[in-house]
């Protein structure tokens, strides 16, 4: 069996140190383009474009 702290946790001091543990929603940004959204610094999977290049091209 594991070991048992010593004392108990206060509810604060617990929720003190798991308060930096939400997550985040991510960024969404809109495509140059074809004007859909996607996540900020990512390809968009829409057109396949990221920074003005085609880094994955889409069969439309």
């Amino acid at each position: 069996m594991p070991p048992l702290p010593k004392r108990k946790y206060a509810k604060t001091r617990q929720r003190l140190r798991r308060q930096h543990h939400a997550v985040r929603r991510p960024k969404l940004v809109v495509c140059a383009e074809c004007n859909e959204t996607h996540q900020a610094h990512r390809i968009c999977w829409a057109c396949g474009m990221y920074r003005g290049r085609t880094v994955i091209d889409l069969e439309d």
